[in-house]
């Protein structure tokens, strides 16, 4: 069985080096006699794996001293609630829909107070990034919220909107670890690691410490407070053990390919083979506007729904796993996060290509 390339949206492609070490270590990890996923993450063993991952990450991201690094559970949804019971305080937030998972957070957040959608781009079915330059920022709104990279629609914010001096909460689930970050303008930082970093189970959520308090709204689960988990070096209940593992691997593997800079400018490589063919095709094209193009997530349709599944089909068989677009938006979706080697991108628009010349 050789490996397929997998343009999946998540979970997603990991890189092969850091699989083969995994697999070399599941039965004895560094000669302890047991696998990560066997040990307790109370041992001094699985200590060493946490705290050096959380190095990795603040040396990656050059992460400032005064914000904490949590690893934590439940999924990028999970935090939808987490945030506005832990830092709604006047019980007021904005919220920037540009998708459908900021539009599932905004939901969430009106359980706990009243949110405003000051921006969106459901007009034209999120194919495109609104001007945030000069937003209607509400005077008492305890943070403005985005999704950074919106997987399903391949948009990305190119520059973050003004937030008039409020507090900026972003989801950065399917662009995390593609490209340099000044976390300092952001309050929270946070994303589901299965896109970009590591295998599903694990969110890792980087939050300023002023915001880190015991002042959370009535109610609030012990579980679902930043505090508990900063105060705890998330380690207050057992944590996603194996999954923490495959990050800290991950990250180091990042480390060796040059950092964040250097992994920027493959990925901007990659992005640009797939939508130069598709500015050029004249059977497939893109659905984003090209300002607003995610280097991370790449829709494109034939404008024929029929020979959309065809495609699809035959692609598989060709050894390209999961194009198929997402139900919300149809046709197809090649998802180019940093595991996906430069030649994945090269055979796909190669494939690509060869079926356009055969069905045009």
């Amino acid at each position: 069985m050789s490996r397929v390339y997998n343009f999946s949206a998540g979970p997603a492609v990991l890189p092969e080096e850091v699989l083969k070490e995994a697999a070399a270590e599941m039965l004895d990890y560094k000669g302890c006699g047991m696998s990560v996923m066997e040990m307790s993450h109370r041992s001094s063993v699985f200590q060493e794996i946490i705290e050096t991952a959380e190095a990795d990450i603040r040396d990656l991201m050059q992460i400032p001293d005064n914000y904490k690094v949590l690893f934590l559970q439940g999924g990028a949804s999970q935090q939808f609630a987490m945030i506005p019971m832990n830092l709604m305080k006047n019980k007021v937030a904005d919220y920037i829909v540009t998708g459908q998972w900021a539009k599932k957070a905004a939901k969430e957040a009106e359980k706990y107070g009243e949110v405003h959608v000051v921006a969106s781009s459901e007009d034209k079915t999120f194919s495109y990034i609104p001007d945030c330059s000069d937003l209607e920022i509400s005077e008492d709104a305890d943070y403005v919220y985005i999704c950074e990279n919106n997987t399903i629609y391949g948009t990305k914010f190119k520059e973050l909107p003004d937030t008039k001096g409020k507090t900026l909460v972003a989801d950065v689930s399917s662009c995390f670890l593609s490209e340099p970050v000044d976390v300092s303008k952001y309050g929270v930082i946070y994303g589901g690691v299965q896109k970009n970093v590591g295998p599903a189970g694990v969110v890792i959520a980087i939050i300023r410490e002023d915001l880190i308090t015991d002042d959370v709204l009535d109610g609030t689960p012990t579980m679902l407070k930043y505090k508990t988990h900063a105060d705890a070096g998330s380690l207050y209940n057992t944590p996603p053990a194996y999954g923490i593992y495959i990050c800290g691997k991950v990250f180091k593997w990042l480390k060796k390919q040059g950092g964040l800079e250097a992994i920027k400018e493959r990925n901007e490589k990659k992005a640009k083979i797939l939508y130069d063919y598709l500015d050029e095709s004249k059977l497939f094209k893109g659905t984003v506007v090209p300002k607003d193009r995610s280097l991370m997530n790449v829709p494109f349709i034939t404008g024929n729904k029929e020979l959309d599944v065809k495609f699809v089909k035959e692609a598989k068989e060709a050894g390209f796993e999961n194009l198929k677009g997402h139900r919300s938006v149809g046709g197809m979706r090649a998802s180019i996060y940093n595991a996906m080697p430069v030649e994945g991108v090269e055979k796909l628009v190669e494939f690509m290509k060869a079926f356009e010349k055969e069905n045009l």
